[in-house]
């Protein structure tokens, strides 16, 4: 009776892989292997893979798609597909997710997780045959991320297992095999295929820096307004042909999402494509309802379109067009934003009187600001009542309290542009230096130059040369900056000086009528009228007006 117990016992432990191993020939369906190219075309790397969903997800190792540029897989049946996008990646444990383009996959079922001690089973990749599976036990695990295993293995593998599904006897996944030296000694390890099931991308995965490292484009996130920020970054990180990849993808993704049609619009006009533009267009206000934003978008993609491309007209766009769009916006949603934008039309249009009442009407809504002021200022401007536009230019600077910070710097330089328009030369001054003190950092040559301006019409001559040198220096091959120099030093009596820059200003633009004009003029002012008679005649060869009037006055 013993012995028979004794074989009983043998035989049921012998049996225990085979019968465990029941379920190899329907798993292996599930298996596949992943070959990944570089963009001329040759194979970088090759690593086995299984499906873990019925539409064609897949996981495998991270690594083989490093640096591809495209990838595919081959089932268990030998049939090709391509891998359409990742999923999502994780380079610490050297796992990913990818959409492959099979459809109605069999997908191998993920165990929860596996104890130690447990009997385990490699699953190998065979093409139309049934595999045969290695058997091996758990030998510990540990846990990561709160809920996933990581196992150590006692089991023998080959370098071209790695990436192989581990699976129970129940023919679910445990984990995947991991690269080790260890493998050939009896120990191998494997990560949770539930940890690579669960990777997924999310709105910010366009800047991922693991997913970077491959140009197979990244899935979509599978929330439409997660998905519609990646889109929004994508803008300014992918190049023309994957961030077009990426809208088409999301269009056909969220075809009831309008941002999609609106993104590829966008692209379209750029590329001078407006009947596919328009077309997307109406497909956006179709999709979107009753909704005010893809009217302002719509009214804002042509207005841009006629304000940098007029001179590549499409019928069906037109500023009248945008502002219809831009009141439909209004009329859904009453936003002082689609006031603003009717307003800036309007002024593209020349409609002064117009743009300047909708600007009005905004100084009374939450939009009420600088910028609305100052846009309100230009309109006057362009109307010709320069009171108006100096009241709203006070109105602009107005918005900001003393001591200026540095957003009030370009409304206290337009307003110092226009005082000296007026001639009202000491306020524009006063307006010069307070932008001085708040841009200091940035100032380049034309500003001294301009503050030079108002100095010298205000009779600040000594600030004006001291701003003329320093816009020389800023500018030393900037002609007009010694010519005005010259100019200014002949004004307050300083003819030496006056010469000295004028033969500068001859030395490095021989061509110009200035040097010679000022030379001459300097030199008659100092008793050097015969050089200076030779020096006004030769600033009259080269087309100067003045000349001969000087000739007249000071040569004679």
């Amino acid at each position: 009776m013993k012995r028979i117990l004794i074989v009983f016992q043998f035989l049921l432990f012998t049996l225990l892989p085979m019968s465990a191993q029941s379920w190899a020939g329907k798993q292996g369906k599930s298996m596949l292997t992943v070959k990944t190219f570089s963009a001329d075309g040759q194979l970088l790397a090759s690593s086995t893979g299984f499906f873990v969903g019925s539409n064609g997800e897949a996981v495998s190792t991270f690594a083989p798609f490093i640096g591809a540029q495209r990838a595919i897989v081959i089932d268990s049946q030998g049939k090709e597909f391509a891998v359409e996008e990742i999923i999502g990646a994780n380079e610490t444990y050297d796992v990913a997710k990818f959409q492959t383009a099979a459809r109605k996959t069999q997908a191998l079922p993920i165990a929860t997780s596996a104890a130690t001690g447990t009997n385990i089973w490699l699953m190998p990749y065979t093409v139309n045959k049934q595999p045969q599976c290695v058997a091996g036990t758990v030998k510990s695990v540990e846990t990561f991320s709160e809920t996933y295993q990581y196992y150590t293995l006692n089991l023998n593998i080959q370098d071209s297992q790695v990436s192989s599904p581990i699976l129970d006897q129940d023919g679910a996944v445990v984990g995947i095999v991991q690269p080790s030296a260890d493998g050939q000694n009896g120990v191998a390890y494997a990560v949770s295929a539930r940890f690579a099931n669960d990777l997924k991308t999310s709105s910010m995965a366009v800047n991922d820096p693991v997913l970077r490292q491959t140009s197979i484009p990244v899935a979509l996130p599978n929330d439409a307004k997660d998905a519609t920020v990646a889109l929004f970054l994508a803008s300014s990180t992918l190049n023309e042909t994957q961030y077009a990849n990426l809208i088409d993808r999301f269009v056909r993704k969220f075809p009831n999402v309008p941002d999609g049609y609106i993104n590829r619009a966008r692209l379209s006009t750029s590329k001078g494509r407006y009947s596919a533009a328009e077309d997307d267009m109406q497909q956006a206000v179709k999709v979107g309802g009753n909704s005010d934003d893809v009217h302002y978008q719509y009214a804002d993609l042509i207005y841009q379109k006629e304000l940098y491309q007029s001179d590549q007209p499409f019928d069906a766009w037109n500023l009248d067009k945008a502002f219809s769009e831009s009141q439909e916006a209004y009329r859904i949603n009453p936003m002082s934003v689609y006031l603003q934008q009717q307003a800036q039309i309007r002024f593209a249009q020349a409609r002064y009187d117009e743009a300047y009442t909708l600007y009005e009407q905004l100084t009374h809504t939450d939009l009420r600001s600088a910028d609305i002021f100052y846009a309100a200022s230009q309109c006057k401007q362009r109307l010709g009542d320069t009171d108006a536009q100096m009241a709203l230019l006070d109105s602009a600077v107005n918005q900001f309290s003393r001591p200026y910070v540095k957003t009030a710097a370009p409304y206290l330089l337009a307003r110092a542009q226009a005082l000296t328009e007026r001639g009202k030369y000491r306020p524009a001054v006063n307006d010069f230096n307070e932008y001085e003190q708040l841009m200091s950092a940035q100032l380049e040559a034309p500003f001294f130059y301009q503050r030079s301006i108002a100095e010298t019409g205000g009779h600040l001559y000594q600030q004006a040369l001291n701003d003329l040198n320093r816009a020389i220096e800023m500018a030393p091959s900037e002609p007009m900056y010694r010519a005005e120099k010259a100019s200014l030093q002949v004004r307050v009596g300083q003819h030496k000086e006056a010469i000295a820059t004028a033969q500068q200003l001859i030395k490095m633009a021989p061509e110009l009528s200035d040097g010679y004009l000022f030379l001459g003029l300097a030199q008659c002012l100092t008793n050097q009228k015969a050089e200076g008679a030779r020096n006004l005649t030769k600033a009259k060869e080269l087309g100067n007006e003045q000349a001969q009037s000087l000739i007249d006055k000071y040569a004679k």
